[in-house]
């Protein structure tokens, strides 16, 4: 049984696989607590589902592209059997992760997303940085920004891991309605570094009061 808060289907928001139609398993609980936190009503609301009861609603949606999210998925220690039997059924898997938890479980077959936080999101001394051992060079690393110390602290922790010559895809993402993109993107060109400038596109497809998808 995993906490469920929410599954749905819409269109990827955020990381290279930004425009595709995805099913999302937004599972219940986090162990952050992040200033720009968009989905904190994820903290402790949802409801017991089985592995089947979930696998059949995602198969009702009829995307091979499914996202596990939160919260952070990782505190439920059914999560990773769960990834397992999509994969083994021939979805593609992803899951966003908050930095925070080990991944040494994960099956190889999923990208993981690690979302390491800055010090503007207040949670960036409980990141995992021995998670970097166990991505892959397909994984992704995501930093959400808040200000220019944000991507000050970043462009460290890149270079400090050498990250760039380790993984095809760092992404820097501005904190919607914090940071203006064409600051970050000013920034980015100004010292040349090989990052993806990421938009939250669902948010511009979207209002954020609205619903994103069905």
């Amino acid at each position: 049984m995993l906490k469920v808060n929410e599954i749905f289907k819409s269109i990827q928001g955020e990381s290279t696989y930004a425009g595709m139609p995805c099913t999302f398993i937004r599972l219940a609980g986090c162990n952050l607590r992040c200033t720009y936190c968009d989905t904190n009503y994820a903290y402790y609301h949802g409801r017991e589902l089985s592995d089947e009861e979930i696998i059949l609603k995602v198969e009702g949606y009829g995307v091979k592209l499914v996202e596990f999210t939160g919260g952070e998925p990782l505190l439920q220690e059914e999560t990773p059997p769960l990834i397992k039997t999509l994969l083994d059924r021939g979805y593609s898997v992803l899951i966003e992760t908050n930095g925070s938890v080990c991944i040494g479980c994960l099956d190889k077959r999923v990208t993981v997303i690690m979302d390491m936080k800055t010090p503007g999101s207040g949670m960036s001394e409980r990141m995992n940085f021995k998670n970097f051992e166990f991505l892959k060079g397909t994984d992704e690393i995501k930093f959400v920004l808040m200000d220019e110390a944000d991507y000050i602290w970043a462009k460290e922790i890149i270079k400090r891991y050498n990250l760039t010559e380790k993984f095809n895809n760092i992404l820097m993402s501005p904190a919607y309605g914090i940071l203006q993109p064409k600051d970050l993107a000013s920034w980015i060109l100004r010292d040349n570094l090989s990052v993806r400038l990421q938009l939250q596109i669902h948010k511009y497809v979207w209002a954020p009061h609205e619903d994103e998808g069905v």
